[in-house]
């Protein structure tokens, strides 16, 4: 007899057991260990309902998928392998169907002959099990026919499953090759991104950069950092899986396709450090996964994508360094995860949004560096895990909020560089977690709260360039984590606390120009860290601590102008990094200390205007790395060392207004890059060396008022970097060399002199000429008594007459002068007056106050034309740049400054007015606080690698040489009459603190009024003038009859085209020179080299480079990137331009309109890494704190 329940386990049994064999069917035959079967347990027998089937099928759907995972079909099947896999699940399929058709015939049977039975006994009476039975076997036969249903969906699951798997392996190999055709890779990075011999599994899962997940479907793609470019393929689309997506720091100059937003599981999107272009990608914000995203450090422009608000998964959001424009949008407030925040660096203007104060989880907030204004939301108070700050260099105005002493978390606040203005509230003494406080360069008054002392984690206070006044709390003295105090140029008062720096690891203090008094702190030291000390210009008193001589870290010590006393303390020369040592105007007293001469770190070393005595240190002038020297105003005495050597670093050398006696050594020659020597104002004697003019650097020689005789040596004047002779007073005889600068000399620069003659002084002859010569010398200065008393009394009579207009002036001249004191000023001028301000637009300044700040020790660079100073005026917060002429009737300059001053452009440095009297001219200009382009290319900051340099990459460079092309467009084009500059060159253009480019020392130019019109004299610069012109200013250095002669052969010939060759002035002459500009920028060389070769100048040697069609590369200047084959590419642009504007013919050299056109064309596709922030491959780290320095940091 048949048991029906026997058969349906049976038939069950079977079903599992067909099952559970696919794997061995399906996997062919490879060899792998037999895995575990998914189960579906079904309590059998029973009746289940089409619910209870549909889950059952889910969770074997599970299962089976947890089984794939485990053993990845797409590892095992490939091509063909399709087809037998469809023919085995249809005979897996068909045999099912068999086995379940076999057990349901027999179910009938048994069911049959159970209702026979029951019928045959029905008769006689009713069995109850029977009927149980029954009903139970028809539930069974339903059963069968369902679980035929469920195996069917089973297997056509499974089917699907591979198929689609298979499907997207194929998808995802397709689009990674099609990526890597569309991108340039030198470094070969992705050689192993091809197919594969035989095509199994999934490949491109071991690729380079790719990852894969346990399907094998690529869902992340690193690239980052692998010197790639070209273009990003739409086909990246088709990386369903991608949820990691890294490209930074690579070199992409493309725009960002728009099929980014396809990736609908992206969650890490990095970009970061590359030259990105176009507008961003706003489809991005359409990614519901979104966690982060990276873009910073591109060339990105439009308006912020509102469209990222969308994400509201973010939780970085990094967009700095950037060009987009427009207003931040208020929509971000929907990013309620949101963590990181930044978008410096970019053109954004506007008001900040109060919304950002929603962002409840925001941790940092970068958004300075911007044109942002208004004021400081006070909703920020509500960013309650704010840790960082930064809305730096802006045109924020306003108070500080005192909500922001709400933020208990806050690390990090940097609001330096805006208009800010009202009280530092006292409430940020609350924020016990404060480390870093940088509030510089605002409009900050009152006083430093004494709050501040509580906040024990503060390693950075910067209060520096605001209206501060009051006394420096006590508190701040004992800080534990104190590393860094700026307070300079604010008007505090009082002294420093006693104990600052004696319980913090205090490494930077700069509290100069207030008006602090007491002792300098005698423990500033006592951390072991200091390294910049910085006091100048306060009224500090007392002796230098002597703690200073064993503090090894140090490298600058500052405190000229103060009223410091007693003597210089030995041990400063032991200081290993010592490199400044600035003590000038003080009434320190005693000798200079011999240890000082054993330093191998000191480059600067300023001892002026004190009561130093005894003799100099013999070996002082020896230092190996010592580059300026001054011991100017004290009372030494003694020879100057004879015995001078190893000043190969030497530039400037004064001793003036001492009691130094005996001969000038001649082995000052020795000093090959001495630039100014002054030794005027002792009591030296004997003859001038000759030596002396052999120093190809020196520009600048004074030895007037000494006892020295004899003749001036006749190579002085065929010197051609000496600009400034002055031999005045002295006992010198003989006839002046009638060559060179002697030819031109200011004869005040010889007067005193009675031995003197020929040249630009009185016609020699005569025995008794010295004698004559002295009667009307001495006649003379008796008619100029007699007129000085005239004046005098004249003057009186005025003062009785107008006395209270004479206090007034007498008030504005001297009283308000702050930059030195009234005797300086009366030594300075010589008591010249009256002088006279004519500005050319407003100013809150007065003449006094220029004329007080013009002095030695202000002095920032001399030239053909005149001295540079530099003016601070404490009283207005201003620099200026003043130019005091060197020779000029001051009448004969007025026209000509007047046509200058209005002269607005911004690549032209602004000419803010001038000073005069009826002898003497300054013109005063803008400070530009970078110096000039030849100091960055060329100077000391260029060839000093360990500090912070500028202009080091083509950008910059590229940058500089449009600016100087706009200025000398404008010049040329824009002006009616046009300016011919004459000598333009890289000292004359100017940086100022954005880097861009401003020419200046228009000295030699001349309003043209004519196209071509005949000037007096040769200008320019060796290196920088036309061809053809060398040789004539040589001509003029050695025979001016000759060169006269010539003059009147060319003109009489009009045969000439340059103004080298006949006196004659056009626009080509600067575009000459703006070519040699170029090649500088594009070289990194100066204009003459000894690498050139004899006569050739970097003109030559470029184009005979180029002619030879050789070594092309080692033209262009490694460090701006020429490496780079990209770059290098953009630079010979640039070049070719050079050499157009350098052509021998004017007439073959392009106007400065058509450079502006072709430099346009060159431009490069990236952004400055001067200027932009430096961007990570990660989520982007915190930017560090800017530690500003001085105004005259150009010194430091």
């Amino acid at each position: 007899m048949c048991s029906c329940g026997q058969s349906a386990g049976v038939s069950w049994r079977c079903s599992h057991l067909v099952a559970a064999s696919l794997s061995i069917i399906a996997f062919g035959a490879q060899p792998l260990p037999m895995p575990t079967m998914p189960k579906l347990h079904l309590p059998f027998p029973r009746v289940y309902n089409g619910a209870e089937l549909a889950s059952f099928s889910f969770q074997y759907n599970n299962n089976m998928a947890r089984f794939h995972r485990n053993y990845p079909m797409n590892k095992l099947i490939s091509g063909v392998k399709f087809i037998s896999i469809e023919l085995t699940l249809l005979w897996l399929w068909a045999m099912v169907t068999v086995v379940d058709s076999e057990t349901h015939e027999e179910k009938k049977k048994c069911v049959h002959a159970l209702m026979a039975k029951a019928e045959a006994r029905t008769e006689k009476h009713d069995d109850p099990e029977l009927s149980r039975r029954r009903r139970r076997e028809e539930e069974e036969l339903k059963m069968t026919r369902r679980m035929h249903l469920i195996f069917f969906w089973l297997f056509f699951s499974l089917w699907i499953s591979v198929v689609v798997s298979a499907d997207e392996e194929g998808e995802n190999m397709a689009a990674l090759l099609s990526i890597k055709s569309q991108l340039d890779d030198p470094l070969k990075v992705l050689q192993d991104w091809k197919l594969p011999a035989e095509a199994a599994g999934s490949p491109y899962c071991n690729w380079t950069g790719v990852h894969c997940n346990s399907a094998g479907l690529v869902d992340g793609l690193d690239l980052s950092r692998r010197n790639l470019s070209g273009i990003i393929s739409d086909d990246i689309r088709r990386l369903h899986a991608l949820a990691r997506l890294n490209l930074c720091g690579n070199s992409f100059s493309s725009s960002l396709p728009a099929a980014l937003s396809n990736l609908t599981v992206l969650q890490e999107f990095d970009v970061s450090d590359n030259d990105f272009v176009g507008h961003f990608p706003a489809d991005l914000g359409a990614c519901p996964s979104l966690l982060s995203l990276n873009a910073s450090g591109n060339n990105f422009e439009g308006p912020l994508p509102h469209e990222i608000s969308n994400a509201t998964s973010l939780e970085t959001l990094d967009l700095r360094g950037n060009f987009f424009s427009g207003s931040v949008p208020p929509a971000y407030k929907s990013l309620q995860k949101l963590k990181f925040l930044g978008v410096s660096g970019n053109n954004l203007t506007g008001r900040l949004p109060a919304e950002l104060g929603q962002l409840a989880s925001l941790e940092t907030l970068i958004v300075g560096y911007n044109e942002l204004e208004g004021p400081i939301p006070a909703e920020f108070g509500n960013l309650t895990k704010l840790q960082y700050l930064d809305m730096a260099i802006g045109n924020l105005h306003g108070p500080i909020p005192g909500v922001l002493g709400k933020l208990q978390f806050l690390t990090t606040v940097y609001l330096y560089k805006n208009n800010i203005g009202g009280e530092i509230p006292s409430e940020i003494g609350n924020i016990s977690t404060l480390q870093l406080l940088d509030l510089s360069d605002n409009l900050i008054s009152g006083t430093i709260p004494p709050e501040l002392s509580q906040l024990a984690n503060l390693q950075l206070i910067n209060l520096m360039c605001n209206k501060l006044k009051g006394l420096v709390p006590a508190g701040i003295g004992e800080l534990p984590q104190l590393e860094v105090l700026e307070l300079w140029n604010n008007s505090l008062v009082g002294s420093l606390p006693a104990d600052l720096g004696h319980n913090s690891p205090l490494q930077w203090l700069d509290v100069s120009s207030n008006s602090l008094t007491g002792e300098i702190p005698a423990g500033l030291c006592d951390g072991g860290n200091l390294t910049k000390l910085i006091l100048f210009n306060n009224a500090l008193s007392g002796p230098i601590p002597t703690g200073l001589s064993t503090c090894l870290p140090l490298v600058r010590v500052r405190m000229h102008n103060n009223q410091l006393n007693g003597t210089i303390p030995g041990g400063l020369g032991g200081l290993p990094r010592l490199q400044r040592l600035e003590l000038a105007g003080n009434d320190l007293c005693g000798e200079i200390p011999d240890d000082l001469s054993l330093s191998t770190s000191l480059s600067f070393i300023d001892l002026s205007h004190n009561r130093l005595s005894s003799t100099l240190p013999p070996t002082i002038l020896s230092m190996p790395t010592l580059q300026s020297f001054s011991a100017a105003d004290n009372e030494l005495a003694g020879e100057i060392p004879g015995e001078i050597q190893d000043c190969a670093s030497l530039s400037a050398l004064d001793l003036s207004t001492n009691r130094l006696f005996g001969s000038i050594p001649s082995s000052l020659a020795s000093c090959e890059r001495l630039v100014s020597l002054s030794l005027r104002n002792n009591q030296l004697s004997g003859g001038i060396p000759s030596s002396l003019a052999m120093i190809p650097t020196l520009s600048i020689l004074d030895l007037s008022n000494n006892f020295l005789t004899g003749p001036i040596p006749d190579n002085f004047g065929s010197s051609l970097a000496l600009e400034m002779l002055n031999l005045a007073n002295n006992n010198l005889s003989g006839e002046v060399p009638s060559n060179g600068l002697l030819r031109t000399i200011n004869p005040d620069d010889l007067a005193g002199n009675p031995g003197l003659c020929g040249g630009v002084l009185r016609p020699c002859g005569g025995s008794n000429l010295p004698q004559e010569s002295a009667a009307k010398s001495t006649a003379l200065h008796i008619k100029h008594i007699a007129a000085g008393w005239v004046v005098g009394i004249t003057a009186v009579l005025s003062i009785g007459i107008a006395v209270f207009g004479a206090r007034k002036l007498y008030k504005r001249w001297l009283a308000d002068g702050l930059c030195c004191a009234d005797n300086q000023f009366d030594e300075e001028f010589g008591g010249s007056w009256p002088w006279r301000l004519t500005p050319f637009q407003r100013v809150n300044f007065t003449s006094a106050d220029v004329l007080a700040c013009v002095k030695e020790c202000n002095v920032i660079g001399m030239g053909a034309m005149g001295v540079v100073y530099k003016a601070e005026l404490p009283r207005h917060h201003g620099v200026l740049a003043v130019k005091k002429l060197w020779q000029a009737e001051a009448g004969d300059l007025v026209t000509e400054v007047s046509l200058l001053g209005r002269l607005r452009h911004r690549n032209i440095v602004r000419m803010l007015g001038y000073v005069r009297n009826d002898r003497e001219m300054m013109i005063l200009y803008e400070y530009m606080p970078n110096g000039s382009l030849w100091e960055a290319l060329h100077g000391k900051q260029h060839q000093q690698q360990h500090q912070q340099r500028v202009l080091v990459d083509w950008v910059s460079r590229y940058n500089v040489a449009v600016g100087i092309a706009h200025g000398l467009a404008y010049l040329h084009h824009d002006c009616y009459p046009p300016v011919i500059h004459r000598d333009v060159k890289s000292s004359n253009v100017l940086l100022d603190a954005s880097l861009e480019a401003r020419i200046a020392d228009f000295g030699l130019a001349r309003m043209m009024v004519h196209k071509n019109e005949t000037v007096s004299a040769v200008a320019g610069s060796y290196g920088y003038i036309a061809p053809g012109r060398y040789l004539f200013s040589n001509l003029l250095v050695h025979d001016y009859e000759l060169v006269t002669m010539l003059i009147w052969l060319i003109l009489s010939s009009n045969c000439g085209t340059e103004y080298g060759y006949t006196l004659k002035v056009n626009q080509k002459s600067d575009i000459y020179s703006f070519g040699v500009v170029l090649m500088e920028l594009l070289t990194g060389r100066r204009p003459v080299e000894v690498e050139f070769g004899e006569g050739q100048d970097i003109v030559g040697w470029v184009k005979e480079k180029l002619r030879r069609d050789q070594g092309i590369e080692e033209l262009l200047d490694a460090t701006a990137g020429a490496r780079c084959e990209h770059v290098r590419d953009e630079m010979l642009l640039v070049l070719r331009i050079a050499v157009l504007c350098t052509g021998r013919s004017p007439k073959d050299r392009p106007s400065m309109r058509d450079v502006l056109i072709m430099l346009g064309e060159a431009k490069p596709r990236r952004k400055s890494n001067g200027s932009a922030v430096a961007a990570s491959c990660n989520v982007v780290g915190m930017d560090k704190p800017v530690f500003t320095t001085s105004l005259d940091s150009d010194y430091l």
